[in-house]
């Protein structure tokens, strides 16, 4: 689990890139009342948190306070036992101003869900809540890349290093084949691997470098990836649609 970017990373990761924020993209919170199954209710545990973290590091005061509902409702149905209770939601609502706590608060929070699930033998269900996260993370940087060149553009850079990640993702699955929803998100996974594996990741030579300060030396690679419009565009597609499935 802890090899994997939590939604607050992948977040992140779209920040980093240059993304900027974009409202439109975030599951509504108003949908929170169609999800009365445990799958959707865990799956959208993982969206709303993406979102939740997305918004809050765009210091979107009013959308961090929605998602962070929309959150506890997921949660709550899934009986994560306070995991965001009145306390949490007081002390975000008492620091919305202040991002370092915010996020400070989201982080524990997220981690503190996963551990309840994982510590009462619901793994499978916190597997299919990392998958909504990452599907949610994955909606969003795909939907912020222009049609500009792809070559050197960073967020296409992060949305290709999710390869690796996506290979990660399938060997946790296959744990709980047991487990319908897992088998369900696992079938999804398996339909973007068709199409990342399409698009090549060249690893150039390493090169150790010593810093003459601390005498630590760093290990350095470049990597060259390969991807073309046509297979951004097909993975773009095909995201939405599983994403689609996920939040109506």
């Amino acid at each position: 689990f802890y090899s994997l970017p939590s939604p607050l990373e992948t977040a992140m990761l779209i920040k980093n890139a240059g993304a900027e924020y974009d409202e439109r993209l975030l599951n509504p919170v108003e949908n929170t009342s169609l999800y009365i199954t445990a799958r959707s209710r865990a799956l959208n545990l993982g969206i709303y948190s993406t979102d939740l973290s997305y918004a809050s590091l765009f210091d979107q005061t009013q959308a961090t306070l929605n998602y962070i509902e929309a959150a506890k409702a997921m949660a709550d149905g899934l009986n994560i036992l306070d995991a965001i209770d009145e306390e949490t939601m007081e002390r975000l609502e008492n620091n919305i101003n202040n991002r370092d706590v915010i996020i400070d608060i989201i982080s524990e929070t997220l981690m503190n869900s996963s551990s309840y699930l994982k510590e009462n033998d619901l793994e499978a269900t916190a597997a299919v809540v990392l998958v909504g996260g990452w599907m949610e993370g994955l909606y969003i940087a795909t939907n912020l890349v222009g049609e500009g060149q792809l070559k050197g553009n960073k967020l296409v850079e992060r949305i290709v290093d999710q390869k690796l990640t996506l290979g990660i993702i399938m060997g946790l699955l296959e744990q709980y084949t047991e487990d319908e929803d897992a088998r369900s998100v696992m079938n999804d996974v398996k339909a973007l691997k068709t199409i990342f594996d399409k698009i090549t990741i060249q690893q150039g030579e390493v090169t150790a470098v010593e810093d003459p300060e601390t005498n630590v030396t760093t290990l350095r690679s470049e990597s060259s990836i390969q991807i073309t419009r046509e297979v951004f565009n097909e993975l773009r597609t095909r995201v939405g649609k599983i994403r689609s499935s996920y939040i109506s």
